[in-house]
């Protein structure tokens, strides 16, 4: 809430690295990955979520589902103006429509007592599901243009590349002045069969694995099964599993003769030692940061015009 992201980051206390920047393509992930955070939560303090803003077609559907799911007690709706696709999510409307992977309930089973009345509801014989009890705070904007989307894709991209490189900044000596090249900070080194490997958002040929681990972004994640492998590796996940992460970091180079991959990453020692898997998703270093490297001679890696489309 003070400004931009990218200035004031904490470590949270739960985290799951989702690989995407949208759900569209595994929502029933992104569910079971809210459920294992939202798991966390002791209610000790109030929580505010901050959904994602994908409210047509599927997002609605999916919002009505995470609505369900976390049982708020209230809702804070800000309409846009000129544009009617969205309805009021009142506990009425959440109680009866469907979501993308829950059922709503049917009118008919279901009586509601008293005009505009949400407190008082009967259920017939044998019905437990719980009525939603929220109450809806709805903000109705009434000048021209207000909540249009516009340049937001433009502008998230952006704000998410200011936060990859706001979380690689803690990987300089706050002694030094003078801001360090990434290939000149010594990497971790660790061994192929120490972390199990999974590609997120594609499938990936394990003959071509290392191709696409190589100047990757990577979650750095614990998995609760021990990563147990009889030759030197790599471990391969058949399946995305839902499990801690515990920080980022940058395969900056795999020794396929001694079976090591090389990782950057301000996450400290003694929380490394809990790592055993690393997955990579469709997040990309920033351009900057491939491009802008100091003291690199001849052709940068992974950076070039003369590109080979048929590969």
């Amino acid at each position: 809430l003070p400004g931009p992201p990218f200035t004031h980051q904490q470590m949270p206390r739960k985290m799951v690295y989702y690989g995407q920047t949208s759900c569209e393509q595994d929502t029933e992930r992104y569910l079971d990955v809210v459920k294992y955070v939202f798991s966390c939560y002791k209610k000790e303090v109030p929580l505010v979520i901050n959904t994602m803003g994908w409210v047509k077609g599927e997002g609605l559907l999916l919002l009505i589902d995470i609505i369900r799911l976390l049982a708020p007690s209230h809702i804070v709706q800000m309409d846009v103006c000129d544009w009617k696709a969205m309805p009021p999510l009142t506990p009425e409307h959440v109680h009866f429509s469907a979501g993308l992977h829950t059922k709503g309930k049917q009118q008919s089973k279901c009586k509601q007592l008293g005009v505009g009345s949400t407190e008082s509801w009967k259920y017939s014989e044998g019905e437990d599901m719980s009525a939603p009890q929220h109450k809806l705070l709805y903000v109705h904007p009434e000048f021209p243009r207000a909540g249009v989307a516009g340049e937001a894709r433009v502008h998230s991209g952006i704000l998410r590349d200011m936060s990859i490189l706001g979380y690689l900044g803690h990987l300089q000596s706050p002694d030094i002045g003078a801001v360090l090249p990434l290939h000149s900070l010594v990497p971790y080194q660790v061994p192929f069969n120490a972390v199990a490997l999974r590609v997120i958002h594609t499938d990936v040929a394990p003959s071509n694995i290392m191709y696409a681990v190589n100047a990757s972004w990577v979650g750095l994640c614990c998995i609760p099964e021990e990563v147990r492998c009889q030759t030197d590796g790599p471990v391969l996940l058949t399946q995305t599993p839902v499990c801690d992460c515990l920080g980022f970091g940058i395969v900056r180079g795999v020794d396929m003769e001694k079976k090591l991959y090389h990782i950057l990453t301000p996450v400290p020692p003694e929380n490394l030692r809990l790592v055993n898997c690393l997955l990579l998703g469709n997040i990309a270093i920033p351009n900057c940061v491939l491009v802008g490297q100091q003291g690199i001679e001849g052709e940068i890696p992974y950076v070039t015009s003369d590109y080979n489309y048929s590969i």
